[in-house]
């Protein structure tokens, strides 16, 4: 897997630069990694490009250029880039209308716990959701959420060969589940090894 590093990313101005004409590429690159679970989760599977995408951007919006403040933006988003051995997941809960909403993240206490992916074959991977800080309360869940799924090996083997993946969420208040377009699932396959 690629490593990002202080060297390895754009200047500032040099990023300035080609940011609007990377941007529909990186819109493109995006949607084929996300993965629509019913009418209200989302899950942006991240990678390499997307991590680095994300720190640039933090370091383009607050115009950090020094040493310190740009390892401090590698730190913060380096965590969420598989590994090999795993999926990392933003995951997106979305409802416009402040008041569903409001009512639908309290109801939802532990969907990012409950998140699973299933491999033709194999039994559920639930996720590991986020490692670096608890993001609900006793009121309610957060609206974004950080998630892992760490694969078997043979679980892994199996869809680098091209089997079958859904991905699903068993919460009481939000059971689904969906496959995984082809589309996606090879784009993610590649995040296996």
């Amino acid at each position: 897997m690629n490593t990002i590093t202080r060297d390895s990313l754009l200047t500032l101005e040099a990023y300035s630069k080609v940011r609007k004409a990377d941007r529909p590429q990186m819109i493109a690159h995006r949607r084929l990694r996300t993965v629509q679970l019913g009418e209200h989760v989302s899950m942006q599977f991240e990678d390499e490009q997307t991590i680095r995408r994300q720190i640039q951007e933090m370091l383009y919006i607050e115009k950090i250029f020094d040493e310190e403040g740009i390892q401090s933006e590698i730190d913060v988003y380096a965590p969420l880039m598989p590994d090999g051995t795993n999926w990392k997941a933003t995951m997106l809960i979305e409802y416009p209308d402040a008041h569903e909403r409001k009512r639908e993240l309290a109801r939802l206490i532990g969907i990012e716990d409950r998140m699973f992916v299933e491999v033709e074959g194999h039994q559920r991977i639930y996720a590991i959701a986020d490692e670096d800080l608890d993001r609900e309360n006793d009121e309610k869940t957060s609206a974004v959420h950080f998630v892992r799924f760490e694969f078997p090996q043979a679980a892994r083997d199996a869809v680098r060969a091209g089997a079958g993946v859904k991905l699903g969420c068993d919460h009481t208040n939000y059971p689904a589940h969906v496959a995984i377009t082809p589309e996606t699932l090879a784009r993610l396959a590649g995040d296996l090894k």
